[in-house]
């Protein structure tokens, strides 16, 4: 039996979820867009899953779309922000999910300027600097694109310090909240936020399905043209099975948000403490202390002989873990939020991240495998012994 600690990569699905996403496979076939009684019940399925959606982040049902994920979401936002409202200047972080990024890149090849805030050693944006730079745009239209949490260090930024400042200059504000959503609570209602994302398969979903909120007071034109589908918004027969799943996974999550808030919690301290009693030099990247993604732990291991190759024995010993965001594990091309952050490029780090389904059993598996894998060394004259 595998332990699995890769949740920040992807959650595995729930059995509620394969149900209905299984009957509905069973029993609903018809194209949404028909008016015959077979695609009015798709229809109605679809309508649903928005107001599910919609219940919980206090959205109106008009503000909620479905996509085929957080990268769709956030290329949308910030590509049609662009497009639609007249946006020139983009304020974001070096930190952000490729994604992100690689939308800044394409839209300053567009003439928009795109300034990166600084952010200090635990991935924590300066919010001085933000106000400064939104205070000194002479009436450009400013996007702020910046996510909730990191993938990989798990810092947490503060929302709704955010927003309070982009509302204060009148700037739009993105935040990529794949990782966030339906792990924290997220009011639309209190928080002046124009757009967020959301992705199935980070909450136990399925993947190729998620959704993003446009509020109502920044509608964007669709991203994909094609017919009249979701609300005139996104071209395509809708995903309807996949749909239907993130309904019930985002439902189940939000229902059952503080009581695996406080188990995640507590799995996390005591795999914390472990490493810190068990091995010399333990440190862990990220505000891991302060404001932080519950649910994901970035730990970094010192030098030794073993450590170049640790996320390779760990997979072999039976235990998944990321070296770093899941979307650039396998190329070890090395982490670009590491080295915003100042990381020590001869350290190394595993990012071990938590579901409901760990147990404190599984912790104790991992801390021996580590030991196994990691025996004690000493570093003379730059070798190992």
């Amino acid at each position: 039996m595998r332990i699995y600690l890769d949740n920040a990569a992807t959650t595995p699905l729930r059995p509620e979820v394969i149900e209905a996403m299984t009957r509905c496979m069973h029993e609903h076939f018809g194209n949404p867009s028909s008016i015959h009684a077979d695609g009015r019940t798709v229809r109605a399925a679809i309508e649903t899953a928005r107001k599910t959606v919609a219940k919980h982040l206090h959205a109106s049902i008009g503000e909620i779309f479905f996509t085929s994920g957080g990268t769709e979401s956030n290329n949308m936002a910030i590509k049609c922000a662009v497009r639609d409202l007249g946006v020139r200047r983009i304020i974001s972080s070096p930190l952000e999910h490729h994604c992100v990024l690689h939308s800044l890149d394409n839209v300053e090849q567009q003439g928009v300027k795109i300034d990166l805030l600084n952010v200090d050693g635990r991935g924590r944006i300066d919010y001085g600097q933000l106000e400064e730079m939104l205070q000194s745009g002479n009436g450009t239209k400013t996007l702020v694109s910046l996510m909730h949490a990191n993938n990989e260090i798990g810092t947490l930024n503060d929302m709704e310090r955010i927003s309070l400042i982009c509302e204060k200059y009148g700037a739009y504000y993105h935040s990529d909240t794949v990782q966030t959503m339906a792990h924290f609570p997220i009011d639309v209602s209190t928080i002046k936020i124009h757009f967020l994302s959301g992705g199935a398969h980070k909450f136990h979903g399925p993947k190729g399905c998620g959704f993003i909120y446009i509020n109502h007071g920044a509608m964007l034109k669709p991203y994909i043209d094609g017919g009249s589908q979701e609300r005139n918004m996104r071209g395509g027969t809708e995903n309807i099975y996949g749909i239907v799943g993130l309904a019930r996974a985002f439902e189940l999550a939000c229902e059952n948000m503080e009581q695996y808030r406080q188990y995640i919690e507590e799995l996390r301290s005591y795999f914390m403490a472990q490493l810190q009693e068990n091995f010399e030099d333990i440190q862990f990247n990220g505000d891991f202390d302060g404001n932080y993604l519950y649910t994901v732990l970035s730990v970094s291991f010192p030098p030794s002989s073993k450590s170049e190759l640790l996320l390779l024995q760990l997979d072999i010993a039976g235990i998944s873990a990321s070296g770093g965001s899941a979307c650039s594990s396998g190329a070890e091309a090395g982490s670009h939020v590491l080295q915003a952050i100042g990381a020590d490029p001869g350290r190394k780090t595993i990012r071990f991240s938590f579901s409901y389904n760990n147990t404190k059993a599984e912790i104790d598996l991992v801390i021996n495998k580590l030991r196994e894998i990691l025996p004690l060394e000493l570093e003379v004259g730059g070798k190992f012994i």
